[in-house]
């Protein structure tokens, strides 16, 4: 079973039809007994980084988070959810993540073209870095679906794709079991779907 972590911000039930779809059980859930019995878990988010951290530590779950990870079983960070689980973030002040993954996170209005728009919306192809078990059923310039102000940043070590939007910007990164997603799988058709897939094969 995959518990989706409800800590009040998060596309969350869009995420819960798309392991339906591949025919998995997914609940979304705030009960740490859930999320301790828990097969994976899903760090989702969408929002400001610091409201979010604040959130994740308020409920209680930054700590239980950590301590998942610690015991070996797979996370997965969406989106701001995958921000969440670095070190610190610059977005609106500094703001201390999750430390699962080293790194910080970034405006990506200091490395890309200022002509281009911001946030980066739209479909863009993975660029293969290193090998990734989330990579499982993916074939070369498969897209997927980005929605963001922020990167992740100072992670060379971690980054397993990037995605081009005049600078390479980091599109997903692994440490161990926790892995992150800076694109939305839930919403990247065929392509999100198998990466789910692969996730829950981990």
């Amino acid at each position: 079973m995959i518990a989706i972590i409800d800590y009040g911000v998060g596309n969350l039930f869009s995420l819960k039809s798309s392991f339906a779809a591949i025919g998995q059980e997914a609940v979304v859930t705030a009960d740490p007994g859930v999320i301790r019995s828990a097969d994976r878990l899903i760090l989702p988010g969408v929002g400001a980084f610091g409201d979010a951290a604040e959130k994740l530590s308020n409920s209680g779950m930054a700590e239980l988070v950590r301590r998942e990870a610690g015991a070996g079983k797979p996370i997965m960070g969406i989106c701001l959810g995958m921000q969440l689980l670095f070190d610190k973030s610059y977005e609106y002040g500094e703001h201390e993540g999750l430390g699962l993954i080293h790194g910080t996170i970034r405006p990506i209005a200091d490395v890309i073209d200022p002509s281009l728009k911001i946030p980066h919306i739209g479909w863009n192809a993975l660029i293969v870095k290193k090998p990734s078990k989330l990579f499982k059923y993916l074939s070369d310039g498969d897209c997927v679906y980005f929605v963001h102000s922020y990167y992740a940043a100072d992670c060379a070590e971690s980054t397993t794709a990037t995605a081009g939007y005049s600078a390479e910007l980091t599109a997903s990164v692994e440490n161990g079991n926790v892995y992150g997603c800076q694109f939305h799988p839930e919403k990247s058709g065929e392509v999100g779907l198998k990466i789910l897939k692969a996730f829950c094969e981990i």
